[in-house]
């Protein structure tokens, strides 16, 4: 990758990806905290919220490494992706046979992906960072 021409991520879109993260994940959250669901439905929602953001960020690290060059394991990529897709399908489930109204399930879809799409955004804005400033992907141990 050519790093003379990398440009500084611009201050707005790095505040729009984090909004975007805080938003969805701050909606999702307060959402499950006042609804009237059981307990351990709430704890599913939640894990599977913590798991997509995982999941999202760690797709989107093993994407950018292989496009820089950085040695990715075909096993982890795959696990990257199939635990970003899962993560989806297991709240598309959930939601299908939750007893919500449909604006409730769009709520909480919506705000999902919301915080998805932060999450990968504030990953990608951080990364390029590292690169503007440093001029390297990646950091080299230092000598000490």
């Amino acid at each position: 990758m050519n790093t003379t021409n990398a440009q500084k991520t611009s201050g707005a879109f790095i505040a729009a990806s984090w909004i975007a993260l805080g938003v969805g994940m701050a909606g999702f959250i307060i959402g499950l905290w006042r609804s009237e669901m059981l307990l351990s439905e709430k704890g599913y929602y939640f894990t599977v919220l913590m798991y997509g953001l995982f999941a999202a960020v760690s797709v989107q690290k093993s994407v950018r490494d292989r496009l820089e060059g950085i040695p990715v394991t075909a096993i982890y990529y795959g696990i990257s992706w199939f635990s970003t897709i899962l993560a989806i399908v297991l709240l598309v489930v959930g939601l299908w046979n939750a007893t919500l109204f449909p604006s409730e399930k769009g709520f909480y879809a919506f705000a999902y992906l919301l915080g998805i799409f932060g999450a990968i955004a504030v990953q990608k804005n951080t990364r390029d960072m590292q690169i503007f400033e440093t001029g390297s992907s990646f950091s080299k141990p230092s000598d000490q």
